[in-house]
């Protein structure tokens, strides 16, 4: 075939590859087999393989993922990406609409649209000249990351659109059915989607049946709401189903049509926690504004939350990044609002002494928001003989042995004393950055106290705000150094996963757990929603480890903090699950290495699968040994028949 014919060809096979694509993606039906579809989009590979120069970027072919990223860059989003706020009440919502009345000319607002609030990614899509060709999370709502190559291979986001510029905003989600098979790997569908999209290798988003559902068109701006979903589907992209517009005077209808929704929301293919309410007319929607983080012309009204009974199997306490301490109900496992839970916050003393919640009792809990798992009764009918009383303040002894806690006039939470406090957030700040977690250089000891004390950093969050004309105010910084500690931070994004793990400083939960932990669950999705029996299948993870995981992914605190590093793109990688080179093996370095520290040469060792002690046991396979070792090591490894290594055969090992 020449190259006349080939590119009419081309041309027709893309024609027809969409027009599929469109049908069964969006339309959800099929015009062919999926047989046939891939018999074309073969025979499209074979002539653009032939004939390159034909290429292009709107191509079906081009959703095949490319090579693995370093790393995602930065995009400012031009038009600031906004969260909404929530309503709960029938009341909440006349409130709003009475508020908004008030500040739009006329004191009347015409038409309201509604839409449901999906469960997923947000994400915003840029064309020009109608191709794709920049997709960006939201990150903090004024710069997020760019995830074209991932996005590109979501199969019903449209490669090229029938106008020239353009700006699309929707969520990637994936639909119940097909998160079945990952339930074993990810708490719930969003953390699936999300997990997928923030991927460097473009392979791992491809192998996952993500969905792009529109709900925005930003540019070209259109008169409403609803025009501009006429738009999007014009275009040839998925919205969802159910958007509506209700003129003023049908308040009534639109709360029978969301008690409604309510009811059948579990047919739906995908999760959702609530209705989306805006004024129609999009420019007295931007004249209004945005409060915060939040637009006044929308609200997202949320459902009453699901609710399951499941039994205590334990209660612990855990101490938050503000010193709080905070109870946490374990729980055997239940699926409330389509995720699994094991975990409930019970806030505080005053709150177990009103459930008289026991160890062994049977509780409905529930989420709030359907986001926090909480306790919402004691079922005491069922309350066995074994049931044990919680006592508060002896756990805290027992758990916290070398704290002070006070509990703050016209407070009902126990915190750690004020002094300690401070002392606690110093240090854990030190520790996130120190070489056995992420190895931030530059913030040592003095460094952190001085950002501290200064109300720059208030939490490990806050590090990632830090700007250089911020940290040079300070006066143990010039220009140059502020520049190096925040380069040196923001190099800190993206950390191997068991180096997170270590810097987020769990209690019990060092180096080589952390090391141990990354292997076992590959993502810290995975590790979040891991079971104490999850846990204490690993080796060398006994009760008391376990039991301390669970706590610190159960505190809220901490829940709120991760969610923050994660929309501040400082989140670690996933593990690989291929078998490493030293994967079984178990060493120890003692003496001083002439070409490494002691912590570089360990984490090397970790890096390629060993087990890293600090004891000789009979297990040991190789002491490593450099100037001036430990004569108690050396006497016991001799003792016990554990080869040596001298440096110069350890750099060999790590070498191969």
């Amino acid at each position: 075939m020449n190259k006349v014919d080939a590119e009419k060809r081309i041309a027709k096979l893309r024609e027809l590859i969409n027009e599929y694509r469109y049908h069964y993606h969006v339309l959800d039906e099929s015009i062919m087999s999926e047989a046939a579809a891939d018999s074309l989009k073969h025979e499209l590979a074979q002539l653009e393989a032939e004939f390159p120069e034909l290429i292009t970027l709107d191509s079906p072919t081009q959703r095949v993922a490319g090579k693995p990223l370093d790393k995602f860059t930065k995009v400012a989003h031009e038009k600031r990406m906004i969260s909404l706020a929530d309503v709960f009440s029938r009341e909440e919502v006349l409130d709003w609409i009475s508020r908004n009345e008030k500040l739009v000319p006329g004191g009347k607002i015409d038409e309201f649209f509604t839409d449901i609030k999906m469960d997923g990614l947000a994400c915003s899509l840029k064309y020009r000249d109608g191709v794709l060709y920049q997709a960006a999370t939201r990150g903090d709502g004024l710069v997020g990351e760019d995830v074209t190559l991932n996005v590109k291979t979501i199969e019903n986001v449209p490669l090229k659109i029938n106008i020239n510029e353009a700006e699309v905003r929707g969520e990637i989600i994936i639909f119940k059915k097909d998160f079945e098979r990952f339930s074993d790997e990810f708490a719930n569908p969003r953390n699936l989607a999300a997990g997928s999209i923030r991927q460097l290798d473009p392979k791992i988003a491809a192998s996952r049946p993500l969905r792009f559902i529109a709900y925005d068109l930003v540019t070209p701006d259109l008169p409403t709401w609803h025009e501009a979903y006429e738009m999007l589907r014009t275009l040839g992209f998925q919205v969802s189903k159910e958007d509506r517009v209700w003129r003023a005077d049908e308040k009534k209808e639109l709360f029978k049509y969301i008690d409604d929704l309510d009811e059948y929301r579990k047919g739906l293919p995908f999760n959702t926690d609530g209705m989306v309410i805006k004024i129609n007319d999009r420019k007295v929607y931007d004249d209004l504004g945005i409060v915060g983080k939040t637009p006044r012309g929308a609200v997202a009204y949320k459902f009453p939350a699901e609710e399951a009974t499941t039994k205590v199997r334990d209660i612990v306490i855990s101490i938050g990044r503000t010193g709080a301490a905070t109870p946490v109900a374990i729980l055997d496992p239940v699926l409330v609002a389509g995720s699994v839970v094991r975990h409930a916050t019970l806030h505080n003393a005053d709150e177990i002494a009103r459930l008289d919640i026991r160890i062994g009792d049977t509780v409905i809990i529930y989420k709030a928001g359907d986001i926090i798992p909480q306790v919402k009764e004691v079922l005491t009918t069922l309350r066995p003989e074994s049931a044990v009383k919680f006592d508060y303040m002896e756990a805290l002894k027992k758990q916290y042995p070398e704290l002070k806690f006070v509990r703050p006039e016209g407070e009902v939470v126990y915190r750690v004393d004020g002094e300690s406090s401070d002392f606690i957030l110093k240090r854990a700040i030190e520790y996130y950055a120190s070489k056995p977690a992420l190895n931030i250089d530059g913030l040592g000891e003095k460094n952190v106290v001085a950002l501290v004390d200064a109300g720059l950093v208030k939490s490990v969050a806050d590090l990632y705000r830090l700007t250089v004309p911020k940290v040079a105010s300070l006066e143990r910084f010039a220009e140059l150094s502020a520049t190096n500690l925040v380069a040196a931070i923001e190099r800190s994004k993206g950390a191997p996963l068991a180096k997170f793990i270590t810097a987020l400083g769990i209690r019990h939960v060092g180096a080589q757990t952390a090391v141990s932990l990354a292997r076992k669950f590959g993502s810290l999705d995975n590790l979040m929603s891991a079971t104490e029996d999850d846990l204490m299948a690993i080796p060398d993870i006994g009760d008391v480890v376990a039991e301390s995981i669970v706590a610190w992914f159960a505190d809220e605190e901490n829940i709120k903090l991760l969610g923050e590093l994660r929309e501040l793109g400082a989140w670690p990688a996933e593990e690989s699950d291929k078998e490493l080179p030293l994967a079984g093996k178990s060493y120890i370095v003692t003496g001083t290495l002439a070409t490494m520290g002691r912590e570089e040469a360990e984490d090397k060792l970790r890096a390629l699968g060993a087990t890293v002690t600090s004891s000789v046991t009979k297990n040991t396979t190789a002491l490593i040994v450099g100037e001036k070792p430990g004569k108690s090591k050396t006497d016991k490894a001799d003792k016990l028949g554990i080869s040596r290594m001298n440096e110069t055969e350890f750099l060999k090992l790590i070498a191969e």
